[in-house]
């Protein structure tokens, strides 16, 4: 759905959380000899869902520059598994790329979301229409920062039904439709699927279980 630029306690909360558990797994520290000196920061453009920041920095060599970036609210990735082991899916024009784009509900986390796993679960409700019984963090990443601090929080929903009709913002074109795990990743393994998010998630979750498709239900 789309991202509003005003966060939640919660999510700044689990930011702040997130930024610490990065710094404590290896990521540079502030006073690292690497770490660039931001000087001034400002907005140069804002539109609906993002900003492009520009900042004047101060190199480790003492050169002085300025940089330019995206910023965002941070994001969940859904991949919704029905009660059958099977992929609830989207398809969404995408106008940047001029087409349709086959992947996993994506939204950005709104000020109203209790937690990151709320955010999860309103994504997919609003995006496909189904709920889910529980929804599991997956994996957290950073998709694009050399230009961008944009956030990715993944999760697993298990157990999803259909509970109602989609609840999409005014400029979203989606339609959801269901698929195998197996099919959605021999179309991402055949280059079918271009939406990187979609990709991770996949194959994230196929790495997690040893290779292994969710089991399937019987009968």
């Amino acid at each position: 759905m789309t991202t509003v630029k005003n966060h939640s306690s919660s999510d700044i909360r689990n930011r702040s959380a997130f930024a610490i558990a990065r710094n404590k797994s290896g990521m540079a520290p502030q006073n690292d000899p690497l770490a660039w000196e931001t000087l001034e920061s400002g907005v140069a453009y804002s539109c609906p869902g993002f900003d492009v920041r520009n900042e004047d920095v101060r190199l480790p060599d003492g050169t002085e520059t300025d940089f330019d970036y995206l910023t965002e609210p941070e994001s969940v990735v859904v991949l919704p598994l029905t009660e059958d082991g099977d992929v609830v899916v989207i398809e969404e024009w995408r106008q940047a790329v001029s087409r349709i784009s086959r992947g996993l509900p994506v939204g950005g986390v709104e000020p109203d979301d209790e937690d990151l796993a709320a955010a999860a679960r309103r994504e997919l409700v609003e995006e496909t229409g189904y709920e889910a019984a529980r929804v599991s963090h997956l994996t957290t990443v950073e998709p694009a920062n050399g230009f961008a601090d944009s956030v990715h929080h993944y999760f697993v929903a298990y157990d999803c039904v259909p509970s109602g009709e989609q609840e999409l913002d005014y400029n979203e074109s989606i339609r959801s439709t269901t698929t195998t795990f197996e099919t959605l990743r021999e179309e991402i393994a055949a280059d079918g699927v271009y939406d990187g998010r979609t990709a991770l998630g996949v194959l994230y979750y196929e790495l997690i279980r040893g290779g292994e498709a969710p089991p399937r239900a019987e009968g």
